[in-house]
């Protein structure tokens, strides 16, 4: 082997060696893009949901009509559809809550027509007692997004 090929071989071998960096680099770069969000969608710090400032709200009436029956079985202490899950400590990992201490939110199932486990939707209701909380929340997309229930105890 002449050293002119030695060169060409080592030359070679570089990118080979930082490959095997790459696949780690680039997940790295992507967990921190979901941590840290990439996104602009007006709130500030770059989360998106619900803030206390900027809230989208969703009248009883444009829930769906198990949503409403969730919601009157909250206030009026009924057992929980779905076991031991219903009335459970919701920890808001997703950050897209107000931020709160300990045990404040709460989390309910929402039915959902045909499907034979909880599904995504649920009632997140926060503070106050156990038939009149302080805030209601709605998602239908498991926690991805939320908004606030004025109308909840009216």
């Amino acid at each position: 082997m002449s050293q002119g090929s030695s060169q060409g071989l080592s030359n070679s071998l570089v990118p080979k060696k930082w490959a095997k960096y790459a696949t780690p680099i680039i997940g790295a770069a992507v967990v921190a893009a979901g941590w840290f969000g990439l996104h602009d969608d007006g709130n500030e710090g770059g989360a998106s949901g619900v803030s206390s400032n900027d809230a989208d709200t969703c009248a009883v009436d444009t829930l769906p009509p198990e949503a409403k029956k969730q919601i009157d079985d909250i206030l009026q202490d009924a057992p929980p559809d779905d076991g031991e899950a219903d009335g459970k400590h919701f920890g808001n990992y997703e950050g897209l809550l107000p931020k709160e201490k300990g045990s404040y939110y709460r989390e309910y199932t929402v039915k959902t027509p045909g499907v034979n486990h909880r599904g995504a939707r649920r009632i997140v209701v926060g503070g106050g007692t156990k038939t009149d909380p302080e805030v209601w929340y709605y998602t239908s997309d498991h926690f991805e997004s939320f908004c606030s229930i004025p109308d909840a105890e009216d």
